[in-house]
């Protein structure tokens, strides 16, 4: 089976704690040679200068290709363009486009007045903007704003016409999840890459959380495996044996590439690339 090309998301830290936990999870992740790494911004564009910064000193110091998200989310057009702006300014010319969460506590997403009414429109400026590669999200589980799958789908084309050239999925449980939305893709006319995205769960409980917020799935044998007696104390080889299946069925499946939400935790996003013959030995050797 040949080994998958990956890539890895981090978040930008808040305290100095987390800014050595992050340089930590880049050093650890590195040499395993990814296509790119991505940095997001927290709900309600909360993180939007330290994601700038992250970016810049990643792209300066790293020798990585980091990519930016980009929201559209409380800001003006003017002020979300100046940040794309500077990103290109800093060298930087990859952008994950997305709408973005609403802010903690509101009931759903408003446009700013003076500001993007979608990832369509955002998508589009940035196309007409610069010379950046637009990467943007996907849904194999339905979004819980879309009337249904087929809605999910039909948004993602818009995407794609609108200046997008690869999308990464939101995490999802079991491979049948994306190979269904792969083969809509398809049937759509969808002809750009749709890249799975990978969650290696660090802690459960938060990744159920965050999975029933955004509409993910959780089939009853993963509850199962995570919340059974026998789990006390397995929690990371269970995750780990989870995750390294996941990924080599979607392999078996034709997918080669992975993008890994890494959560500034290295060690089992590490241990699933090393099962997958992800080391930094053989990353080298695909780089040569």
């Amino acid at each position: 089976m040949t080994r998958p090309e990956i890539s890895f998301e981090f978040f930008p830290p808040r305290n100095v704690e987390a800014t050595f936990r992050l340089w930590d999870t880049v050093q650890a992740l590195a040499p395993l040679k990814p296509r790119f790494v991505s940095v997001t911004y927290g709900a309600g564009g909360t993180t939007r200068e330290l994601t700038r910064d992250v970016v810049a000193a990643l792209h300066k110091r790293s020798g990585l290709r980091v990519a930016a998200h980009l929201t559209c989310v409380d800001a003006t057009r003017e002020e979300t363009l100046g940040i794309a702006r500077q990103f290109r300014e800093a060298g930087v010319q990859d952008i994950v486009a997305l709408r973005g969460d609403p802010p903690k506590g509101s009931s759903g997403f408003t446009a700013h007045p003076d500001g993007f009414a979608s990832s369509l429109d955002l998508i589009a400026a940035l196309r007409e903007a610069g010379d950046f590669t637009i990467r943007v999200g996907a849904y194999p589980d339905k979004h819980p704003e879309a009337a249904d799958a087929q809605a999910d789908v039909a948004w993602l084309k818009r995407k794609f016409e609108a200046g997008a050239s690869e999308a990464l999925t939101q995490f999802f449980f079991e491979p049948d999840s994306f190979f269904r939305f792969r083969d809509a893709c398809a049937a759509a006319g969808i002809d750009k890459p749709v890249v799975p995205g990978i969650l290696p769960i660090e802690n459960w409980k938060g990744a159920r959380r965050f999975a029933e917020a955004t509409g993910t799935k959780i089939p009853g044998w993963v509850i199962d495996l995570f919340e059974s007696p026998q789990a006390e104390g397995r929690q990371d080889q269970i995750a780990t044996e989870l995750c390294t299946r996941l990924c080599q069925d979607l392999m078996a499946g034709g997918v080669d590439k992975l993008h890994f939400y890494t959560l500034n935790r290295p060690e089992l996003t590490r241990d699933v690339c090393a099962a997958l013959g992800v080391t930094p030995e053989t990353a080298l050797e695909n780089v040569a």
